[in-house]
């Protein structure tokens, strides 16, 4: 489910919650974008008092549909799965009912380990720092346009280096973000808010994984996934700016990243770039005066993703 959905699907699942049972437990297997503060949401907006609520960082398999409801692939767990939990003292429990069932159970590996807080999974899992870069890596080498499928590169397996440059450079103002908020909650270890190498390693087992490109073009697991396009009216193929790569990792991933960064007074030229060019040719305006535009962020039924949008005023309101 695209991320950008969540909100809508918890809102659709609220009237459905058992009320009477001590607790019910509400989850992602993806945790970007603060999910944390989705469910509270729900529990405000329908008075839900027994909820637990559960995100994991990255996705703990990858999977690939062989034939449309029929067959499908796993291609193994991560070594390293990552979860938050709140209460946070219900994370032994889950583990315990559903954790191991979808990771050890199967792959005799993949061991969940708990996070300190959902904003470590917010600010670290990496398909918002990784899709948007790679994507404004094609813009500037094709254009995002390609006269033949051929043409075409994969996403992953033909990755270059001008993508690999660009998500340094987001990884680097997502770094800086991420100091600021260890300043800001200094009781908090965050041990799992990780930059993207250090965390493919972690999730991985891989000590020797040091180089961005060289981790997208050797892996297997990635090697069939195609850059999404769209075929042109004047025929040709142009990449897909309406796919979640956009719809996603903007409203609901870098540009959380954004607001924290400013609330904590932290430059992220990298970012704003980012977002001004994704805004450019989907007509977006998320930033005005080299700010969030709050206005224009929070003008529609979940525009974006940023914390004010649930109510949070103060950045240090950000954690449960």
């Amino acid at each position: 489910m695209p991320v950008h959905q969540y909100r809508d699907a918890l809102t659709r699942l609220a009237p459905h919650i058992n009320r009477s049972k001590k607790d019910v437990y509400v989850g992602t297997v993806y945790g970007q974008a603060g999910f944390n503060w989705m469910v509270h949401e729900m529990e405000r907006s329908f008075n839900l008092t027994n909820v637990v609520t559960f995100a994991v960082g990255l996705i703990p398999w990858i999977c690939r549909t062989i034939k449309y409801g029929e067959l499908g692939a796993n291609y193994g767990t991560k070594a390293v799965n990552v979860a938050a939990v709140t209460p946070p003292e219900k994370f032994d429990e889950l583990d315990r009912i559903f954790f191991q069932d979808i990771t050890v159970r199967w792959h005799k590996k993949g061991h969940f380990h708990q996070a300190c807080s959902f904003l470590s999974l917010t600010l670290s899992v990496d398909n918002q720092i990784i899709h948007p870069s790679r994507c404004y890596g094609l813009w500037k080498q094709y254009g995002g346009m390609w006269k033949t499928e051929e043409d075409i590169p994969f996403f992953y397996k033909d990755f270059d280096d001008i993508s690999a440059e660009y998500i340094q450079k987001m990884d680097d103002d997502y770094s800086k973000v991420r100091e600021a908020v260890r300043k800001a909650f200094p009781d908090r270890e965050f041990k799992y808010m990780l930059d993207y190498l250090s965390l493919e390693r972690v999730s991985h087992g891989k000590s020797e994984n040091d180089n961005i490109k060289d981790s997208f073009r050797n892996s297997a697991q990635l090697a069939l996934i195609k850059t999404p396009t769209v075929e042109l009216d004047g025929g040709g193929f142009g990449l897909n700016t309406n796919c979640r790569f956009f719809t996603d990792d903007i409203p609901y991933g870098v540009l959380i990243a954004r607001w924290i960064g400013q609330e904590l007074g932290v430059e992220t030229p990298f970012i704003d770039e980012i977002i001004e060019w994704a805004g450019s040719i989907r007509g977006e305006k998320f930033l005005k005066d080299g700010k969030v535009d709050l206005e224009y962020c929070l003008s529609g039924s979940h525009t974006t993703g940023i914390p004010p949008a649930y109510g949070i005023k103060s950045v240090m309101d950000i954690l449960d």
